[in-house]
């Protein structure tokens, strides 16, 4: 069987060694040692194995028709389209594809749609339309009962989202409740966070407030663009242990999940026109 090099199976794939490195580690086949990669006792079984080259060094190759973006769902799993999905809840492709998007597991691309990292991690398959040529990405089937995606489905259709899993996020909305109107009818917890909500109705971007963060853990964003896919986090009680546990959580969780994060601190608050329009920019999201 005829073995290729990671950077070959990557653009095989149409992702990046990066990102084909990130699976590898993901799904156990390799770890990391130092800047080198390791094969595990699993990647051996997959048919990974070490090369030597006078030019190169050593590095790993691997089975051509290796099926990696089905390993942490099954070799054999069968793919459906977002049709097929938006059938299930009568909604449309393009709508099944926005929620993918916002959940940061596609993004658009001309007239089509390109997996992201995120979307490898969670099944998706790359494909390209016979005829026009346009980008497109396919789901195990296993993908209708992902956490995220059921959420995201019943924030569309209006249906109440009902957890039982006790954070410390959920702690701290409850115990600083929501008792400032901003501008745009929001009601927020803190008067810093009113003057960024009215910050943003003003500028004309639309947002959410609290979005609960597209991922397996029970977590609520302060701000969230769509434009962009940005998320923004006011650190206000700078002083409190606790607090700051629970800022420490959520920074490893945007840095976990490479979502698009704007931070913002007391100071800040007091310079918004200066200090968000850059940071907004960085992400691709103009204002005035």
């Amino acid at each position: 069987m005829n073995k290729i090099s990671s950077t070959q199976l990557a653009k095989l794939f149409n992702i990046s060694k990066q990102s084909l490195d990130e699976v590898l580690i993901d799904t156990g086949l390799v770890k990391k040692d130092g800047e080198d990669f390791k094969l595990t006792d699993a990647g051996i079984k997959k048919g990974g194995e070490y090369k030597d080259s006078s030019r190169f060094g050593t590095y790993i190759v691997w089975p051509e028709d290796i099926k990696l973006l089905a390993l942490s769902i099954g070799v054999g799993q069968k793919y459906i389209s977002p049709s097929s999905i938006g059938d299930t809840y009568k909604l449309s492709a393009q709508k099944i594809n926005m929620i993918f998007s916002e959940l940061g597991w596609i993004e658009k691309y001309l007239k089509g749609w390109t997996l992201t990292t995120q979307g490898m991690k969670n099944g998706g398959i790359q494909k390209e339309h016979s005829q026009s040529g346009a980008p497109f990405v396919v789901w195990p089937e296993a993908i209708r009962v992902n956490k995220s995606f059921i959420a995201s489905i019943k924030e569309v259709l209006g249906e109440e989202i009902i957890t039982s899993i006790k954070s410390e996020d959920n702690d701290f909305r409850s115990k600083f409740e929501a008792r400032h109107r901003a501008t745009d009818g929001h009601m927020v917890r803190s008067k810093a966070e009113m003057l960024i909500d009215n910050w943003l109705y003003m500028a004309e971007i639309v947002h959410a407030y609290e979005r609960k963060l597209p991922i397996e853990e029970d977590m609520y964003c302060d701000f969230y663009i769509p434009t962009g896919r940005v998320y923004i986090e006011y650190w206000g009680y700078e002083n409190e242990p606790k607090y700051l546990a629970r800022k420490k959580l959520k920074q490893d969780l945007y840095k976990k999940y490479e979502f698009n994060l704007i931070e913002l601190l007391e100071e800040d608050v007091k310079n918004l026109d200066d200090v968000l329009p850059r940071m907004l920019l960085k992400f691709g999201v103009q204002t005035y």
